[in-house]
């Protein structure tokens, strides 16, 4: 069986989506410099780390991640042509889901996590978004935790962490890689 990992891109002052996100700016306004270290660099680590995610078995996203991005990954998912199985924890199912697509609804945490975990078999599992990765860390259903630390400050945003109920959750750091666009910074989950 396979790690959950959740991988998130983090401005310095822990913005996963800068303000006013929306379907049409997805990580907000100037939120896709999240991204520019995967996207944009030529650093070969950068690309050794972006292209690990189209290893994983399967990915969990939360329903407004889905509404945000899904005019730009279309029924492929967010894998392009990897076509990784994408499992959306959503409380209903849109009306407009891409024909032949990738994507698998259920209603709550333990059920995406069973449907990853089918679908993945003994790869690994990631994890993407704010709510819903908050919701399986306060459960324990975590394993580690990638932050991809961006050198920019919003200010505003979508926080990664912010609904933890003061829970103390320990983390072992595992990796430290830098670059020039992005400290990589791995932790495993003590349970």
């Amino acid at each position: 069986m396979g790690k959950v990992i959740y991988d998130m891109s983090m401005s310095l002052d822990g913005f996963i989506a800068a303000s006013n996100a929306r379907p049409e700016a997805g990580l907000g306004d100037g939120g896709e410099q999240l991204h520019d270290w995967g996207f944009n660099s030529t650093d070969p680590r950068n690309r050794e780390i972006a292209e690990a995610w189209l290893t994983m078995g399967a990915i969990i996203y939360g329903r407004t991640t889905y509404d945000h991005s899904i005019k730009y990954w279309g029924a492929n998912g967010p894998t392009g042509d990897a076509r990784v199985p994408t499992i959306i924890v959503s409380h209903d199912v849109p009306k407009n889901i891409p024909d032949g697509g990738v994507y698998t609804f259920v209603d709550n945490i333990h059920a995406g996590l069973e449907a990853a975990r089918k679908a993945a078999g003994n790869k690994d599992i990631g994890l993407q978004g704010g709510g819903v990765a908050q919701q399986f860390i306060a459960h324990g259903l975590v394993d580690e935790i990638f932050i991809h630390l961006v050198p920019v400050l919003f200010g505003s945003g979508t926080r990664m962490i912010d609904n933890l109920d003061s829970k103390h959750i320990k983390l072992e750091s595992t990796e430290v890689i830098q670059t020039k666009e992005a400290t990589h910074l791995r932790f495993r989950v003590i349970k």
